[in-house]
């Protein structure tokens, strides 16, 4: 007689090698996972805090859906990092294939090569879905979510980033190889594994959701590419998939975008990206990072060398909420990834996502007399004492001081921030109704920061800072001066006991952003403190043109 125990493991090697599919809940996990998105600061505000949620997930009820990592493509730096991206992508599908997690790839018009593969039968043997969302067939362009907002990047012309040469060459080669130059796209890549005993390959929406709906998934998480068209528009891609109900969100780190530099925002490929994932996770879904599956870094494409600055903005009297993030990106988002942590609108002693400084690299302070949470100050003079490059702005020089007042229980100053992070002596200023004049140090005129910014032809919107005498180890570039009264420093550089570089200026009113010697100057302070050359006037003069130009298109 053969015992039942020895019935059932019979049974289940038989259900495996005729490629059958284990039951949804039969080796599950629960995946714990940091869900990031955005909300307003404030109802109506164009500012959004960067927030954070934790969220346990049944591995049974979880998909992961790849979508369009084709094993080609028109635009050749596209195929460059796909090539890039895929073995990541293949790792994380593996490691959640293993915890229970359902794996769908996607790759959109290349059905016929699997017309014999399991993973293409088991999609098509799925029982269509008894209820099926509205146009879960059809392309999705747009949201209601997204419809209050303006597209972040330009990619009317398609997004192809390719050198003009090297794109003529590779059209060459796709007609050479029998490839169509426009579309040569025939498979997945081979660099992300298909189980065939488990896995589904579908590019249909309603396959797709009948897919889900028959396996009891809630939680679907989307890979691949290009975030900005496929990723967000496929019938099973983001916005329908949001707007059905389902609980999806987009692996940040394990995507790509068409986008191409020489189009508005003119930006960074990179920063490209990172636009369209703020709009993602303001207007459509969370997001998540692979490292939250695999250990180790999230993701990071070999070529983005950019610099990742964390602005702190709190302040209220010379709105810098306004003049910031404009400048920021004109003129840093092609070196820089700059995230933006705003104050609080409801409680004045909380910068909303401090916690960010843990993966920044420089940090820039625009805040005015605030005393954060004792963990908040800790975290600041932590990311200091590492030697990381600080920049500050006008009210930076007194931005965690109460004049002498005590701070709110569990709350914090750091009343030497000024001398201990940029060897300032802040006092006071004179009198608004003063305008001063300035004028390089003559030890200075040749130094790049004042010498390609034009920074002698500022004028002042703002009152002048009291600010000497600056400590040993200054630079001063620029002084300014008000009738009868002595000089004072308005800009200069600063190596500070850790060894780390700042850059600090008493100027930032409103005015001085309207002048692009002003942007310039700090562009350039900015760029000196993470070691990158100078930004000079003629390409503040060039970016601010065509981001105009760029801008009113859109």
């Amino acid at each position: 007689m053969i015992s039942r125990p020895f019935t059932l493991w019979l049974l289940l090697l038989i259900g495996l090698n005729l490629g059958a599919v284990a039951p949804p809940d039969a080796f599950a996990q629960s995946l714990e996972l940091n869900l990031r998105y955005q909300e307003s600061t404030a109802e109506g505000s164009a500012r959004y805090h960067r927030l954070m949620r934790r969220e346990r997930w049944d591995a049974a009820r979880t998909a992961v859906i790849v979508c369009d990592m084709w094993d080609s493509h028109h635009c050749v730096n596209a195929v460059r990092r796909v090539t890039e991206l895929a073995p990541r992508i293949d790792r994380f599908c593996n490691t959640l294939r293993e915890q229970g997690v359902t794996i769908i790839h996607a790759p959109s018009s290349c059905m016929k090569a699997y017309e014999d593969h399991p993973a293409r039968g088991r999609a098509m043997a799925v029982p269509q879905a008894a209820t099926l969302p509205d146009d879960i067939a059809s392309w999705c362009n747009q949201i209601p979510s997204e419809q209050r907002t303006a597209y972040p990047i330009d990619q009317s012309a398609g997004g192809e980033d390719d050198d003009v040469q090297e794109h003529r060459q590779w059209a060459e080669r796709l007609a050479a190889i029998g490839r169509n130059p426009r579309a040569p796209w025939q498979r997945q890549v081979d660099a992300i594994s298909i189980d065939q005993q488990q896995d589904y390959i579908s590019d249909s929406g309603t396959e797709i959701w009948s897919i889900l709906s028959d396996r009891g998934i809630d939680n679907v998480i989307l890979v691949g590419v290009h975030t900005n068209m496929c990723v967000l528009g496929r019938p099973f891609g983001l916005r329908r998939l949001a707007s059905a109900g389902k609980n999806v969100v987009l692996a940040r780190d394990l995507t790509d975008t068409m986008y191409d530099p020489r189009a508005w925002p003119y930006a960074s490929h990179f920063t490209g990206t990172d636009l369209i994932i703020e709009h993602i996770e303001r207007h459509v879904c969370p997001t998540i990072s692979s490292d939250q599956v695999l250990g180790g870094q999230p993701f990071r494409f070999a070529d983005d060398d950019r610099v990742r600055l964390l602005m702190l903005i709190a302040e209220n009297e010379y709105q810098t909420n306004t003049t910031l993030p404009p400048f920021a990106a004109k003129h840093l988002s092609q070196h820089f990834s700059v995230h933006i942590a705003w104050a609080s609108e409801t409680d004045r002693n909380e910068i909303v996502g401090l916690g960010e400084l843990a993966d920044a690299d420089a940090l820039l302070v625009s805040v005015r007399r605030r005393a954060l949470p004792e963990r908040d100050v800790s975290l600041i003079q932590h990311f200091v004492r590492q030697g990381k490059p600080v920049i500050g702005i006008r009210t930076a020089s007194h931005a965690f001081s109460l004049r002498g007042k005590q701070p709110p229980a569990g709350n914090a100053v750091w009343e030497s921030f000024d001398g201990d992070v940029f060897g300032g002596n802040y006092t006071n200023h004179y009198g608004n109704h003063l305008k001063s004049t300035l004028q390089p140090v003559a030890a200075a005129v040749e130094d790049p920061i004042v010498s390609t910014s034009g920074a002698a032809g500022i004028h002042p919107g703002g009152s002048l800072y009291k600010t000497a005498p600056l400590l040993a180890g200054t630079r001063v570039l620029l002084q300014g001066s008000v009738d009868d009264q002595p000089p004072q420093p308005v800009a200069w550089t600063f190596i500070r006991n850790d060894g780390g570089r700042s850059f600090y200026t008493s100027l930032g009113h409103a005015d001085d952003f309207a002048q692009a010697e002003f942007e310039a100057l700090l562009s350039s302070g900015i760029h000196w403190a993470c070691g990158l050359p100078a930004h000079t006037l003629a390409e503040v003069n060039a970016q601010n043109k065509r981001y105009a130009a760029g801008e009113g298109k859109q």
